[in-house]
């Protein structure tokens, strides 16, 4: 005599429920609930003269019981929600009216359709519970650094394998010119989080916090805190500057960030592909900010044009007029977003011949002839001295720093828009160089 086939044991349940709770990392409480939840739905489908249904799972046991709920009423309007006073007065004499009373099933009955229905159910929250919590565990990840795998490309982006779900870089958030292969292991932040179908994360080769974290990684003065990244700024692929300060005198925070033979920064080059990086001097001056913004061409003047409109002026030499610019005009882009001011550069020549037009005289009245050694040391070879103010001394006939430091303060006081004060300093500045390079 064939044996009839049996519904799997209530062992059998708690087992696949403790497993599916270990694997998935859910409480099995919640797992619990699902299965009645999904019972639940089946056995709707299922009695579809009923409307209602209880599931108690025996939480030692593994035993099912399915019941159809219905309310105590004087006269019946819904059969498949209501039972009458009368009649159930017959199955229990302690009833009344607004009560519920469980009316229990056959769970053999329901057949295996409905077993299948109550399985796809579970598959289906198991699912959903698996992307809630994986969502959540990225949204707090946001800005984060992680390593992954290259793992396949699709229309231009790349799949990246972050163990519990998928990644992607696409296009845009990538370096120019980078090249994968599927096994890869690359560096990347991440961006954003897509709820959406499966769980998806969006990543970036191109976000500055890329850059702060890797120097991070390699400076340890960075991750302590003792050398601070006050901004970044990237053109990815081509160039970034890093404007870095630190909170301790002894410590030089450009060397920190370079390291001995630039091993540090090298590090992060390389992982960069090759991206150059000016690390800055950060200085709450705006004007010696911005000179080193500049890097790496030298700047001999940095003045403040407007203040209100944040505009400042470089004069730098005919020689490095073209390393001030950058390509494609990208150096002076680059510091004038890092110190937040628009930087116009002009070469030295060019400003004093503005200077001049703005004073009512020529080129050649400032040039003057070639000249000689005998005629003494340019006033333009003295620091601090400004193409403007030159040019004020030598309308005034002070076209040397000779003659000014064989002058008085009076006669200096006389030059346009200096005063007594001005003109000591000058004095002194004129004197003190000359002494200087008497040496």
């Amino acid at each position: 005599m064939a044996k009839s086939k049996t519904q799997p044991s209530a062992k059998v349940l708690l087992s696949a429920i403790h497993q599916l709770a270990h694997e998935k990392n859910i409480d099995e409480e919640i797992i619990l609930e699902m299965l009645k939840d999904a019972m639940v739905n089946a056995a709707s489908k299922f009695y579809r003269n009923e409307s209602e249904f209880e599931v108690n799972i025996n939480e030692e046991t593994g035993d099912i019981e399915i019941a159809a709920v219905k309310t105590v009423v004087e006269e019946v309007e819904d059969p498949s929600a209501e039972i009458a006073l009368a009649e159930a007065k017959e199955l229990d004499e302690s009833v009344s009216v607004g009560d519920r009373m469980r009316f229990l099933k056959d769970k053999s009955e329901m057949g295996r359709i409905a077993a299948n229905a109550a399985k796809q159910v579970i598959v289906q929250k198991v699912k959903e519970f698996e992307r809630y919590n994986i969502y959540k565990e990225f949204e707090d990840r946001v800005g984060e650094v992680v390593n992954v795998t290259v793992r396949r490309f699709e229309r231009g982006s790349i799949i990246v394998d972050m163990g519990k779900t998928e990644g992607v870089i696409r296009r845009e958030n990538m370096l120019p010119r980078e090249r994968y292969n599927v096994g890869d292991r690359i560096r990347a932040v991440i961006l954003e989080i897509h709820k959406t179908g499966d769980v998806q994360v969006e990543l970036s080769r191109t976000d500055p916090k890329l850059l702060i974290k890797l120097f991070e990684m390699e400076v340890p003065e960075v991750y302590d805190g003792t050398v601070l990244i006050r901004n970044i700024v990237r053109e990815p692929g081509d160039r970034s500057k890093i404007a870095v300060f630190s909170n301790e005198n002894d410590v030089d925070p450009i060397g920190a960030c370079v390291g001995v033979g630039g091993s540090r920064i090298k590090a992060v080059l390389k992982e960069l592909r090759g991206e150059k990086i000016d690390v800055i001097k950060y200085e709450d001056d705006i004007e010696h900010f911005a000179a080193n913004a500049m890097s790496p061409s030298k700047v001999l003047r940095m003045s403040i044009v407007d203040r209100e409109e944040k505009r400042l002026e470089a004069i730098v030499s005919e020689e490095q007029y073209s390393l001030a610019i950058g390509t494609h005009g990208q150096n002076v882009r680059l510091a004038s977003k890092l110190v937040g001011w628009t930087i116009d550069v002009k070469k030295e020549a060019d400003k004093k011949i503005e200077i001049m037009a703005q004073m009512g005289g020529h080129e050649s009245d400032l040039a003057g002839p070639p000249r000689d050694p005998a005629d003494g040391t340019p006033i333009s070879d003295m620091p601090g001295v400004g193409v403007k103010t030159e040019a004020k001394l030598a309308a005034s006939g002070f076209t040397s720093v000779e003659t000014i430091a064989g002058s008085t303060v009076e006669e200096l006081s006389d030059v346009s828009g200096f005063g007594r004060k001005s003109a000591e300093k000058l004095l002194l500045k004129a004197k003190k160089f000359l002494e200087e390079e008497a040496k």
